[in-house]
């Protein structure tokens, strides 16, 4: 049976497509170049001047940190446990990380997440407005599979799959790989036997800045927590400068208010290095991290932070492609007719942020930035802050049609796992909320279900 939009449906995503389907999706920042290094370019708009500083930028975010003592010491205080010694090394070129290709590979662009089951007392409720999780006693919040010389990473990450079929209307029939993790090689002892994990690829670094710069009274008109069928919100998250709660932003399940404090979590949990916002990297008292030298007590400068968060801020999105192609026009209207637009908002106009080229920008992220219930298949079972364990962010689309390229492989890792190698995998996997936009994915003819795809590879 094929799906066909009904009139009142079609007249709506017309009218919808007359703001659509922009050439420039980040608006001004938006940069022309394709192939590899899509995701790697300054906004376009910035000045000669801003662009040497997100050159310097950039060079602290691509090239290797070491250990101290180092002649090197604006870049030293690696360790002693890590998951990368570079920023680059999780985010490929700009773009998303993947899951392990082989059992003696180490995860690196993917980490896996720790914690155990809160008890209920108020010092654990306490130290959760602020860190939104219980971390796991003896390993931390997260799993470094790397260490310095001399001392001992925590473990080695494991993914296998289980494959089960999906049977498609038209008789097409689809492989979806359902990952299993395992924690081997634990270098300080079990771990603690309710511990709950979640496996994280990195994602994309475009256009961060833009959804930085986002008005939250525009995000919070759809923050619809007890609305029937597709029901967003926001996540509440502890701002580490501010000393407050605020609106989380960034990251798998909205865990992070900010880029700054994003990328200063990423410096202590990835790589062990801590700053102004992360005082302590992730070790616990088991394993005697004092043992091992560092880099002094901020061991990421104020300078080189505002240098790594202007970078991220400002890489810029790719145009489109394929805007006049049919296909892509008739699979806007699905996508439109479906409701994926209820997470997946196109539009916005940004605020004013610190930076003008970023503000006041008409940007198409595709995305809401609110947590939704995806159900059970894509559940981590690991709440976050307010986000429950079938909640996930809504990820912004744009860029998507280039991520195979700028990994360098003919199938890029889609969803927070890197479990689907396909779009159409991606899709399959919703469920929750997007279960009925599902259900009509799978009722499409083959004609209709390529017009869908080619609509989300023009992004």
């Amino acid at each position: 049976m094929l799906f066909r939009l009904s009139g009142a449906l079609l007249c709506a995503a017309l009218a919808l497509n007359a703001h659509a389907n922009p050439a420039k999706p980040g608006g001004d920042t938006t940069t022309d170049k394709t192939g590899g290094n899509a995701f790697s370019m300054p906004a376009v708009n910035l000045s000669f001047e801003k662009r040497l500083d997100f050159s310097v930028g950039n060079s602290f975010f691509r090239n290797p940190w070491v250990t101290a003592p180092a002649t090197t010491d604006a870049r030293d205080g690696l360790g002693p446990l890590l998951n990368t010694n570079a920023c680059q090394g999780c985010h490929i070129k700009d773009g998303r990380g993947h899951p392990p290709h082989t059992k003696s590979d180490n995860a690196v662009s993917m980490l896996v997440r720790l914690s155990i089951p809160s008890n209920g007392s108020p010092e654990q409720q306490e130290w959760l407005k602020v860190h939104g999780v219980i971390n796991e006693p003896t390993y931390g919040g997260q799993l470094q599979d790397m260490a310095i010389p001399g001392a001992t990473p925590e473990g080695k990450v494991n993914i296998t799959y289980q494959t089960h079929q999906v049977s498609l209307s038209d008789g097409t029939r689809v492989a979806l790989r359902q990952p299993s993790l395992s924690i081997t090689k634990l270098g300080y002892g079990d771990l603690h036997p309710d511990t709950l994990f979640s496996s994280r690829i990195a994602p994309p670094m475009i256009g961060l800045g833009l959804l930085e710069a986002i008005d939250e009274t525009d995000l919070l008109v759809r923050d619809n927590p007890d609305g029937t069928g597709i029901s967003g919100r926001a996540n509440r998250v502890w701002n580490n400068k501010a000393n407050t709660t605020v609106l989380g932003r960034f990251g798998w399940k909205a865990g992070q208010p900010s880029l700054r404090q994003q990328n200063a979590s990423a410096f202590a949990g990835d790589m062990g290095i801590t700053s102004s916002l992360f005082l302590a990297d992730d070790c616990t008292a088991a394993q005697k991290c004092d043992n091992y030298p560092n880099g002094g007590k901020l061991e990421v400068s104020e300078d080189i932070l505002d240098a790594v968060t202007f970078y991220t801020q400002h890489l810029a999105v790719p145009a489109r492609r394929g805007l006049d192609n049919p296909d892509v026009i008739a699979g806007e209207q699905l996508f439109l007719a479906l409701g994926c637009s209820g997470c997946h908002t196109p539009s916005y106009t940004t605020g004013q942020h610190d930076s003008p080229a970023l503000s006041q920008q008409k940007i198409y992220p595709y995305t809401d930035l609110l947590l939704h219930d995806m159900g059970e298949g894509l559940a981590d079972n690991r709440p976050e802050f307010l986000a429950s364990g079938r909640e996930w962010r809504t990820p912004p689309l744009w860029g998507l049609g280039y991520a195979a390229e700028v990994a360098g492989v003919t199938e890029a890792s889609y969803l927070h796992d890197g479990r689907a190698s396909t779009l159409l995998e991606a899709i399959l996997w919703h469920g929750g909320e997007a279960e009925p936009a599902k259900q009509s994915v799978i009722a499409m003819g083959s004609s209709e279900r390529a017009q869908l795809i080619a609509f989300l590879e023009s992004l």
